[in-house]
């Protein structure tokens, strides 16, 4: 797992509300349990015409690329495979922002070192508007802090205390736990 503590580069838009897990990954790219190569089919059926011929027509294939993701409403809704975050991480997103995401989708995210920042419908506007005038406005995520600010604008974000924690430090669950191994061993030996 990466450390994430404060991030500053340009952010990709893809203004769609309802996205669903299998739009952002299609079920004929889940026969591996290895997380390489999912990037490559990171919203297939929409990036690509046919075969790799870019759809010239699709938000993401005309954008600089950058570890943002801004979306619309309820991200990462449907079936709770793990592919959809692994695809958006292979791609190359570190965080992905939207005024909601399904429960369970942002727990994959959050599991696999991918930030899924949730703000307000009006702040998503804002930023939406933002980046549709500028798309190389810089924006930026403070996870220590826990806000987001572009242009001057910013809001505050939630996060599970126990994520938080585990994202700035690079743990994985595993490794939180041996991170506190001395704890644990103390509260073994007390209580034996």
């Amino acid at each position: 797992m990466q450390k994430f503590t404060t991030l500053t580069d340009v952010a990709m838009t893809l203004n769609i509300e309802n996205v669903d897990t299998d739009q952002i990954i299609p079920a004929r790219f889940l026969k591996s349990t290895d997380k390489k190569g999912f990037g490559d089919n990171l919203f297939r059926d929409w990036r690509y015409i046919k075969d790799d011929i870019l759809n010239p027509d699709f938000e993401l294939n005309s954008q600089p690329h950058g570890p943002i993701l801004v979306t619309g409403n309820n991200f990462g809704c449907g079936s709770s495979r793990e592919h959809a975050p692994w695809a958006l991480a292979g791609f190359g997103f570190k965080v992905i922002v939207s005024s909601y995401f399904a429960d369970i989708f942002k727990g994959n995210c959050l599991n696999n070192s991918l930030l899924p920042l949730q703000v307000s419908p009006e702040y998503l506007k804002t930023l939406l508007d933002i980046l549709a005038q500028n798309p190389a406005e810089p924006v930026t995520v403070n996870l220590e802090e826990q806000t987001i600010t572009c242009a001057g604008k910013s809001e505050h974000f939630e996060i599970n205390a126990y994520k938080k924690i585990c994202m700035i430090n690079g743990y994985d669950d595993i490794d939180f736990l041996v991170s506190r191994l001395d704890a644990i061993t103390q509260f073994e030996e007390k209580h034996q």
